[in-house]
C-alpha cells in the first residue's frame, strides 16, 4: 500500500453512526466497485467504492460488506468478504488481503471469503425483514454501465421478494457529510502534497513549455509525496483554454503574455483536495490581468466570510453572484444602470461566472450531501469563484478547501501562494 491508512479506530467509528440510522431488523450491504474493462486484456485504473471505503478502510476490488445490527448471533452483526488470494494471483498480481489484515485495516473480527457470501446471506435474511442496498444517487451521476451495486439489487430482489428493500444512500450522504477529525487530516495531507506540486511547477513554468509536460510535473511530485496521483482529471490550461471550464486536453504550448489556469490536486488514501490557481506564463501579470485575478481573489474571501454554519446553498450562491457582479461592473464588464434593469431569471453575471461556487469535499471531489442541506461545523467544502472573458483570452480560477467551524473556517490551503505578488515572486526565483 503507496499511502499509510487511517487507523481502524476511524471505521469502526463510521459503522457505529450507520447502525441507529437503520430500521429495526435490517441488513444493511455494500459492495466495491468493479474493476472497468478497456480493450483486449486492458482494465481502467481502479478505485474503490467510497461508501464501502468510508465503513471498512479496506482498499481492494471483490469485497463486500454485510452489517446487521439485530443478527441473534453477534459474529453476524458485522461480516466483510473479500477476495481469497491463490498462487496464481500471487504470481500474477501479488498476494490480496488475508484475513488477519483485513481486520487490523476494518476493525470487523468475522472475515469471511467471497465464496461464502450467498450462503450467509441466504441464512441471515431468514432473520431479517428490511434489507438495505447501495448505489450511486449523486446528482451528477451519469452511468451507463450496469454496477456491481445495480447487479446485487436485481439479485437480492428476485431471491428475497417478500422483504422490504431500503435505500442506503441517503443514510451515507448523511453520515459522510460531516468529517470526522481523522478524515481532515487526510484532506490536509492531499492539500500538502497539492501545495508540493504547485511549488515545483511555479519553478518550470515558462514561455514555450507544453501544458501536458506542466502535468507530467505536478504527477512526478504527487506520486513521489506518496499519492496514488490526481483527485480528478487535471485541467492545465493556457490562453483562450483558460475559459473553458472543462478542458483536459492539455495539449497546447504555452505561449508569453498569457495566463495559465490550473485546476489540479492530490489525493491521499483516497481522500481528495481540489485546487485551482491561475499563473502568468511569463512570470509577470499585465495589468489587466492582474485586475481580474485581484477581482476573483477579493470574491473568494468574501465568500469564506459568509460560508458559515446555518446559511443554505441558495443563499450563499446568490450572495456569490452579487459579489461577483460588483467586480464585474469595476472592470467595465457590466454596467451598472443595465444590472439594475436585468432580467433576474438571467442574471448578466452569468456570462462571465457560469458555474456554482463550492462543493463538498472528501472521499468523492464532488462529495455527496443530503439536498439542501444548510451549511455547518465540521463540513469540508471547496470555494472556487472564477471570472472568464472569452474575447480577451482571460480566464481566472482560484479555488481553496475550507473546513468549516463553528466560531471560524479553517482554510485547508492557506499555505499554498495565491497572492499575485506572491506568484510573480516565486516565479521569479531561479529554479532548483
Amino acid at each position: 500500500m503507496r499511502y499509510d491508512p487511517a487507523e481502524s479506530e476511524l471505521f469502526v467509528h463510521n459503522r457505529s453512526r450507520l447502525y441507529p440510522m437503520l430500521k429495526k431488523s435490517s441488513l444493511a450491504i455494500l459492495d466495491s466497485n468493479d474493476l472497468m474493462p478497456t480493450n483486449a486484456d486492458g482494465t481502467l485504473p481502479w478505485r474503490q467504492n467510497s461508501d464501502l471505503y468510508y465503513l471498512t478502510g479496506i482498499d481492494q476490488e471483490e469485497s463486500t460488506l454485510l452489517i446487521f445490527p439485530d443478527a441473534t448471533e453477534e459474529l453476524d452483526r458485522e461480516i466483510l468478504f473479500i477476495k481469497e488470494t491463490s498462487e496464481h494471483i500471487a504470481i500474477w498480481e501479488g498476494e490480496k488481503l488475508s484475513k488477519q489484515r483485513a481486520n487490523e485495516l476494518s476493525g470487523i473480527s468475522n472475515v469471511q471469503w467471497n465464496c461464502q457470501f450467498h450462503s450467509v446471506l441466504e441464512r441471515l435474511t431468514r432473520q431479517a425483514e428490511h434489507i438495505y442496498l447501495n448505489a450511486n444517487e449523486h446528482p451528477r451521476a451519469n452511468s451507463n454501465v450496469q454496477t456491481r451495486d445495480v447487479r446485487l439489487l436485481e439479485k437480492c430482489k428476485h431471491d428475497y421478494p417478500d422483504h422490504q428493500f431500503e435505500r442506503l444512500a441517503p443514510l451515507m450522504h448523511q453520515l459522510r457529510i460531516i468529517k470526522h477529525s481523522a478524515e481532515i487530516n487526510m484532506i490536509q495531507k492531499a492539500c500538502n502534497i497539492t501545495e508540493a506540486g504547485f511549488r515545483r511547477v511555479l519553478g518550470f513554468i515558462r514561455p514555450g513549455v507544453g501544458e501536458w509536460e506542466i502535468e507530467a510535473e505536478f504527477i512526478h511530485e504527487f506520486i513521489k509525496q506518496q499519492s496514488t496521483g490526481f483527485a480528478y482529471s487535471p485541467i492545465i490550461a493556457s490562453g483562450k483554454n483558460s475559459c473553458i471550464l472543462h478542458y483536459i486536453k492539455n495539449n497546447q504550448r504555452c505561449q508569453d503574455g498569457e495566463l495559465l489556469l490550473m485546476d489540479v490536486a492530490a489525493e491521499y488514501a483516497n481522500w481528495n483536495s481540489d485546487m485551482t490557481r491561475t499563473i502568468p506564463v511569463n512570470g509577470k501579470f499585465t495589468p489587466r490581468q492582474r485586475a481580474v485575478y485581484d477581482a476573483v481573489l477579493k470574491v473568494l474571501r468574501k465568500c469564506n466570510d459568509i460560508l458559515r454554519p446555518g446559511i443554505s446553498p441558495k443563499e450563499y450562491q446568490n450572495q456569490t453572484l452579487n459579489f461577483v457582479e460588483s467586480e464585474l461592473i469595476e472592470l467595465g464588464l457590466i454596467d451598472e444602470d443595465e444590472a439594475k434593469q436585468q432580467d433576474a431569471s438571467k442574471p448578466l453575471v452569468k456570462k462571465y461566472f457560469m458555474h456554482s461556487t463550492s462543493h463538498h469535499l472528501g472521499l468523492d471531489v464532488h462529495d455527496v450531501c443530503p439536498p439542501d442541506e444548510l451549511y455547518a461545523a465540521g463540513m469540508v467544502l471547496t470555494i472556487e469563484p472564477g471570472i472568464y472573458i472569452p474575447d480577451e483570452k482571460i480566464g481566472v480560477r482560484l479555488e481553496n478547501n475550507i473546513l468549516i467551524r463553528e466560531h471560524d473556517n479553517l482554510d485547508l490551503m492557506a499555505n499554498i501562494p495565491i497572492e499575485a505578488d506572491d506568484i510573480e515572486s516565486l516565479m521569479a526565483e531561479p529554479a532548483c
